[in-house]
């Protein structure tokens, strides 16, 4: 081959191997690059997803999504120094995976409530003694004072009758009121227990009710009575003689300081010439009361009415048909004293029957022709409560009744009047526990002019919760 041809061809072999080499070096530094982008595109759309679904669960948890982290600050060359991110809070469980009230309606909140509450009791009644069954045994009931029998010596009892359950629920209303209800249950009153062996005694109903601000229907205190102004007792009353203490099924209206109701009629009467108490609810009308309450930063007064209808129906032979209207009137309060003290009292008087002291007295007695004769008289306590310490405190009171009974009708045997004395001290060492010891000096007195009298010495441990 010629030296010039052989010069040429390798020329052309050079150039086109060095455009080759020159084609794949850049064809593979595109192909690098190309590969590279798509790598990290596909790495970038991973961590969007993953943080999508992320926040997916985090607002199905209702926990709030953290916030970003703050850049790392700088160090003295610029680059950034390395912070550990801290961990993410975990949410709590929750309490309960359903609602404690499903029927309910949206926003209804559940309460329950109550307290443990055990009572030994010391009693010496030197006129006779109070029956083993009576209610007299587990709390003070004046009319079951015994009068002229022989002295038994002092009987003590043990019991936890006033134990207290209460449960209730809470519901918004569209224009910023509540409908509440409110049920509550104690042991007192249930004659399915023994002391033998087991001491098991049922609930027995105390109030049942719904209530928004203005409206309450169902069985609750008394409208004619104020709860406020009772004092603190070991015993399950306290001022028993002197105060108004009935619940019973009502409808209430109430504005402000004012309150109207409807309640649940009954009557109780003596016999013509005495005997056993005659409970009647032959009434065609409830009972009607009115109440106003005045407060302030010195405490509060109520005053309340009531008006209502007294009936007894018989048929057959001799049969008895009258009613009668009475009336009452109450007046109490408690009253800020000297430091955290303060003085509690009540008046109340008229037609007080069954409303006062227990049922001291009947509602009315009849007379030979079968008619109905109202009991009048008057009652009422007072009470002042001191803080020795805030862990320590003390109540005095004293509460009497007394009545009007027309002898010729009633008979020798019919309650006149009550009294009694009443001192106690109550020990707070943690919250919601009371431990107190409490005396009591009581006397009855009857028509013929014989009285009986009670001391009682009580302790008692309560834990509300």
């Amino acid at each position: 081959m010629p030296a010039n041809t052989m010069r040429s061809t390798l020329l052309r072999r050079f150039v086109t191997t060095t455009l080759a080499v020159a084609a794949l070096g850049v064809s593979a530094e595109v192909l690098a690059q190309t590969a590279q982008t798509a790598k990290e595109a596909a790495l970038e759309a991973r961590v969007a997803e993953l943080e999508r679904m992320v926040k997916q669960l985090m607002a199905e948890k209702q926990v709030p999504v953290p916030a970003a982290p703050a850049p790392a600050p700088a160090t003295a060359g610029g680059a950034p120094t390395t912070v550990a991110a801290a961990p993410a809070a975990k949410a709590p469980p929750p309490i309960q995976q359903v609602s404690i009230v499903p029927n309910a309606a949206p926003g209804t909140t559940f309460y329950f409530t109550g307290y443990a509450k055990a009572d030994a009791l010391w009693t010496t009644t030197p006129d006779g003694e109070i029956p083993d069954n009576a209610s007299g045994r587990d709390y003070y009931v004046p009319s079951q004072t015994p009068i002229g029998a022989d002295d038994e010596a002092t009987d003590f009892d043990f019991h936890v009758k006033q134990t207290r359950l209460i449960v209730g629920t809470e519901t918004p209303l569209p224009n910023d009121d509540k409908l509440k209800t409110h049920v509550e249950v104690d042991f007192f009153g249930s004659t399915l227990g023994t002391q033998n062996v087991t001491n098991t005694y049922a609930p027995v109903l105390r109030q049942a009710f719904f209530q928004t601000k203005h409206w309450l229907v169902g069985q609750a205190w008394s409208t004619f009575q104020d709860t406020v102004a009772l004092p603190e007792a070991a015993d399950f009353i306290g001022p028993t003689d002197g105060t108004v203490f009935v619940r019973q099924a009502q409808v209430r209206y109430t504005y402000g300081g004012f309150s109207i109701a409807a309640e649940n009629p009954q009557t109780t009467i003596t016999p013509y010439r005495g005997g056993p108490q005659i409970s009647t609810d032959d009434n065609a009308f409830p009972d009607f009361i009115g109440r106003y309450v005045w407060k302030g930063d010195w405490g509060s007064v109520t005053a309340a009415g009531l008006v209502r209808q007294l009936k007894y129906q018989t048929t057959g032979a001799n049969a008895i048909d009258d009613s009668i209207w009475t009336a009452a009137g109450s007046l109490s309060g408690k009253i800020m004293a000297f430091g955290k003290d303060d003085v509690r009292w009540m008046i109340v008087g008229g037609n007080l029957g069954r409303y006062v002291a227990l049922n001291f007295t009947n509602d009315a007695v009849l007379d030979s022709n079968g008619n109905l004769e109202s009991i009048d008289g008057w009652a009422g306590y007072i009470a002042y409560r001191h803080l020795w310490t805030d862990r320590l405190r003390s109540s005095l009171f004293y509460s009497v009744g007394s009545y009007d009974n027309d002898i010729d009708l009633t008979g020798p045997n019919a309650n006149q009047a009550s009294e009694s004395w009443t001192v106690n001290l109550f020990y707070s060492p943690i919250p919601k526990l009371d431990i107190g010891a409490e005396y009591r000096w009581a006397k009855r007195e009857i028509e013929s002019g014989a009285d009986g009298t009670l001391d009682r010495f009580q302790l008692t441990s309560k834990y509300s919760f």
